[in-house]
């Protein structure tokens, strides 16, 4: 349902090429400010997909966790994530370790699970010297203009992730679900619809099978929802994806994605991908304080390069259940 708006109603500045920006002022009190206009900063996020807040002035972890869960009262936690986070707070954890050098490729925060967020909450505490933005492109705006069989074969079909967890890159099962119990392991896979098979070696590789394309649970709106091009062979780094293949073959790289139906994505479509998202991206450098709320189904995020120290918070609410969005491929046998 729509959220409702107070009497005061809140007006995103707009710019091509860059985010919706509200400009606070400067509250005295950044959480209670938070608290106060929750509803009318959800309402803007549904209207634009996303925006982003300057003028909180947060300073530290403490102030910027307050106000994080005062727009988000039941934070997710994470599970399945590809890459370690620091945990500040029950529910606010660092960004996703990533090289500084390396671009975060385009893509919707754990779109490969069956409860990702709707919503996705960023503070920014400290700004690198250049580069770094979390840049954003409309989900909608990308899926119509990507080629219409391309599109009408992952409606089809939908995607398929492969993981293999092990010590080389990314992060270990026990990080991933949270506990070292094969068991508990196990039965979360069963539960959350992902194919699992323990390897000799210890390590665990699993298959999940979802839909590329959903529709917005309050607008309607058709998007081009999953992490396709992102945890694709083809955006690893060359050199580390030969190391990778030379070290434990094509089929048990730490990430891959495929068609829903198992075949190979070319390196022609990750890159047809990537540049339509670059064709739709909008950005705003971070500045020190800054809050960005991203309307996690209508708009991809990525982190961008960059240079310096750089500090930005997250958080996740308001889970979506994929079952309530179509198709929703069934797990396909291995």
């Amino acid at each position: 349902m729509p959220y409702p708006m107070p009497a005061s109603l809140l007006e995103a500045d707009l710019h091509p090429g860059k985010p919706p920006i509200l400009h606070t002022g400067t509250p005295d009190d950044a959480p209670a400010w938070a608290a106060e206009h929750h509803h009318a900063l959800r309402t803007l996020v549904t209207e634009h997909g996303a925006l982003l807040i300057r003028g909180l002035h947060l300073r530290d972890a403490d102030q910027a966790g307050a106000v994080l869960h005062h727009l988000a009262p039941a934070p997710m936690t994470d599970r399945e994530a590809f890459a370690p986070r620091q945990t500040y707070t029950p529910g606010v954890y660092s960004s996703s370790a990533w090289p500084p050098n390396q671009q975060m490729c385009m893509h919707h925060e754990l779109s490969y699970t069956l409860r990702p967020p709707g919503l996705m909450l960023f503070a920014c505490l400290t700004a690198p010297t250049a580069g770094g933005a979390t840049a954003i492109a409309d989900a909608s705006t990308v899926l119509q203009a990507l080629p219409t069989e391309l599109v009408r074969r992952f409606e089809q079909e939908g995607w398929l992730l492969t993981r293999t967890y092990n010590d080389e890159i990314g992060i270990s099962y026990t990080e991933a679900f949270g506990t070292d119990d094969r068991t508990a392991i196990e039965d979360y896979c069963r539960t959350h619809a992902i194919d699992f098979a323990w390897q000799s070696d210890g390590s665990l590789c699993t298959r999940q099978r979802r839909p590329a394309v959903t529709a917005h649970p309050v607008t309607g709106r058709r998007c081009w929802f999953n992490q396709i091009a992102f945890l694709n062979e083809w955006t690893i780094e060359p050199e580390i994806r030969e190391y990778l293949i030379d070290i434990h073959g094509p089929d048990q790289l730490p990430f891959n994605t495929r068609f829903g139906e198992g075949d190979p994505i070319g390196e022609d479509i990750i890159r047809l991908l990537s540049d339509t998202y670059t064709a739709h991206t909008t950005r705003e450098p971070w500045q020190p304080g800054d809050l960005m709320l991203v309307d996690n189904l209508q708009t991809a995020h990525s982190r961008e390069a960059y240079e310096g120290p750089r500090e930005v918070l997250v958080a996740m609410a308001e889970p979506l259940h994929l079952t309530d969005c179509t198709p929703t491929p069934e797990v396909s046998p291995r």
